[in-house]
């Protein structure tokens, strides 16, 4: 039987993660690197299993994942508690709660969800950016709370949500049209144009471009990687590429800034809020003002 865990062990876990290094990790905590080594072996030594990977930055081994991940909600429990006996004093910095969020709902309806959080709470957000695809992977891991997902199973430990579906539409603007598009047929023209895309693992514009053409090969030849959302729309606007446009961020745009190259098709992507599974305060403000948020734009995020 595992016994049980020193909470200076723990934590001192917990930073190396954040941190990246041990050296880092000492500086955090205010002790010595070699403090940080010795709690992290002894933590091992107790528990049995290598936890961390001694690279640059830390990696968490499969076992560290899974201490992690409840070392996590731990805390977090242990700062609700503490909020709610009166214990948290006004000079003790408030908690954090990391959120892995997908880079178009963080440009269009996301903040207006943390807009809603009471300010009574005492908790403050760190938001990480990464493709709804992969967001799930932080949560099991342990480095976020609760994340939005296209992934409907639960991690082990979470709960889930239903949210809607983002609806993307292929567009362009209307000089790209009439300069790419307008020679012949969209199956033809649109895989010889200019693409964009948001990054090296956005598969969504080839997904597209494989459905209309029927063709799982067929790839744009020339593409564009423009790593934030305003900077995609913008870039589609100004006629650099086509690209997959969300409704929600379309609307922000004149409404004729933008072209839809394939009418009647659409792509509409699945979101799903998954959060800890913890009686927290904090954690179920957030997740009420989540769903409400995606309730608010329900007509684009459609049920």
């Amino acid at each position: 039987m595992m016994q049980e865990l020193p909470l200076d062990q723990v934590r001192t876990l917990l930073a190396a993660v954040d941190e990246g290094t041990f050296d880092a990790a000492a500086a955090a905590l205010h002790i010595t690197p070699s403090a940080v080594s010795q709690r992290v072996k002894a933590l091992e030594q107790r528990i049995g299993r290598v936890l961390l990977t001694r690279t640059k930055p830390i990696a968490l081994t499969d076992s560290g994942e899974v201490l992690v991940r409840y070392a996590r909600q731990f805390v977090r429990l242990e700062a609700d508690a503490a909020a709610e006996l009166g214990l948290d004093s006004e000079h003790q910095a408030p908690t954090t709660i990391a959120v892995a969020v997908n880079a178009d709902s963080l440009s269009t309806w996301f903040l207006d969800a943390l807009a809603q959080i009471p300010d009574s709470l005492r908790v403050g957000f760190e938001l990480l950016r990464e493709d709804e695809a992969y967001t799930a992977a932080l949560l099991r891991r342990g480095r976020v709370a609760a994340a939005l997902t296209r992934d409907a199973t639960p991690v082990t430990g979470c709960r889930v949500t239903k949210l809607g579906v983002m609806r993307y539409r292929a567009s362009a603007s209307p000089a790209y049209v009439e300069r790419w598009l307008a020679s012949g047929p969209i199956e033809q023209t649109l895989p010889a144009a200019p693409m964009l895309v948001f990054d090296r693992y956005d598969e969504l514009q080839d997904d597209f471009l494989s459905a209309l053409t029927g063709r799982p090969e067929n790839r744009a030849q020339t593409r564009h990687l423009i790593p934030t959302s305003e900077a995609f729309l913008s870039a589609v606007a100004r006629g650099i590429g086509w690209g997959m446009i969300p409704d929600e961020q379309a609307a922000l745009l004149p409404e004729d800034a933008l072209v839809e190259v394939a009418p009647g098709r659409v792509v509409d992507v699945p979101l799903y809020w998954q959060q800890w599974k913890l009686d927290s305060p904090a954690l179920k403000a957030l997740s009420d003002a989540v769903i409400s948020a995606a309730q608010v734009i329900g007509r684009k995020l459609a049920q």
